[in-house]
């Protein structure tokens, strides 16, 4: 039976885990519910647990909650008045955790709005709680099947299991097809590589198509997050990111899925800010320095060296010949895109491209950027 994380206090390697999950709802709740073009918002947490630790800490269902109201209720003002509807659905299998959860936020929805905005009525009044088999309801639920296949409706999906059963490859794909869906789900990296060559494994992942390297364990929840994206159909657009967590000797990690460069934007800068060298561990994954190094530097690490060259060679090679394509590859290497605009601006001053009509720096939203053309003038 998995340990029940609720009845201690939250481990350090937790609250990682948590604090991205709340940045990354931060950095996209608002995008949808100032979105003319959305109908709605549906939060679902399916593994909600009961919502804290035993000192208080808040789970990610009241995290969201909490997030959902914004600085000085901005958030709960704009919903108000733009008439949104923002559904928060959570599900918990554990009969007596649901039970905590549904306590726990009666009482911090009372607390909100005693000390918060004074409405008579929450406009959070969406709250839909589950205690059901995950599988079940994500395949057989009716009601969150409809949810899914909306396409004017924006889904945030958190996917907290235990182990690695749950999020298998047809999980995956179902959430991979969804229109306006953004996922994480957390899994169990170590094990899947400790386990690899059981039947039981076998079920929810194909680790024949994983090849691990025994001398370089860290590297396991990579090379799972690259077993999923290559789940994904040929010629589909779509962004996957991951961040490893290593606690003791074993490595977990949570990896996200959007289909749209914001999204995929947004993820990046929540885990690029956790580790300014590689931006996806809470650990030194790439050997970029050593203890006490003095010439270490945040700008020429590994990973952004390694995608530097591989921009650079695409440039020359007549791969990426305008900006937005540049961006996407930064994006799709896992690296904020401003990466591959410094390096235009670069090659630019030097005379070895020129950009037409105009070179401009734009790097975020880039689903928005002024289109420019480049061209090799010499190597």
């Amino acid at each position: 039976m998995a340990k029940d994380i609720n009845k201690e206090v939250f481990p350090e390697e937790t609250l990682l885990k948590l604090k991205i999950f709340t940045e990354c709802f931060r950095e996209w709740f608002p995008v949808f519910i100032h979105n003319p073009f959305t109908k709605g918002v549906y939060i679902v947490d399916f593994f909600a647990g009961s919502g804290m630790d035993s000192k208080g800490n808040l789970g990610s269902p009241l995290l969201l909650l909490n997030e959902a109201r914004g600085t000085d209720n901005k958030y709960c003002n704009a919903v108000s008045e733009n008439a949104q509807k923002v559904f928060f659905a959570f599900n918990e299998n554990n009969k007596q955790k649901e039970t905590e959860l549904e306590i726990n936020i009666k009482t911090f929805m009372d607390q909100c709005i005693r000390h918060n905005c004074n409405r008579t009525k929450c406009v959070y009044s969406y709250l839909n709680f589950g205690q059901y088999d995950f599988k079940e309801v994500f395949y057989r639920g009716s009601m969150f099947t409809k949810v899914l296949t909306e396409s004017d409706y924006a889904k945030f999906i958190l996917l907290d299991q235990y182990g690695f059963s749950q999020v298998d490859e047809d999980v995956f794909l179902k959430l991979v097809d969804s229109p306006y869906t953004d996922f994480i789900f957390f899994i169990s990296s170590s094990f899947i590589k400790r386990f690899k060559t059981l039947d039981y494994t076998k079920r929810y992942i194909d680790t024949d198509r994983i090849h691990f390297d025994e001398a370089n364990p860290k590297e396991c929840h990579r090379l799972i997050a690259d077993y999923y994206q290559n789940l994904i159909p040929k010629g589909k657009e779509y962004y996957i990111h991951h961040f490893s967590i290593k606690k003791g000797v074993n490595y977990w990690g949570l990896i996200f899925g959007t289909n749209h460069t914001l999204g995929m934007e947004k993820f990046l800068r929540v885990c690029w800010d956790k580790n300014p060298d590689s931006g996806d561990a809470n650990f030194n994954i790439n050997d970029d320095f050593q203890e006490g190094d003095l010439f270490y530097s945040e700008e020429n690490t590994n990973k952004k060296e390694e995608v530097k060259a591989k921009i650079i060679q695409n440039i020359f090679n007549g791969i990426i010949k305008d900006n937005k394509t540049g961006l996407k590859f930064a994006l799709k290497e896992r690296c904020l895109p401003k990466l591959f605009t410094d390096i235009v601006q670069e090659l630019n001053k030097d005379g070895i491209i020129r950009c037409f009509p105009k070179l401009n720096r734009q790097s975020t939203n880039i689903h928005k950027v002024d289109l420019y053309q480049i061209e090799v003038v010499t190597r």
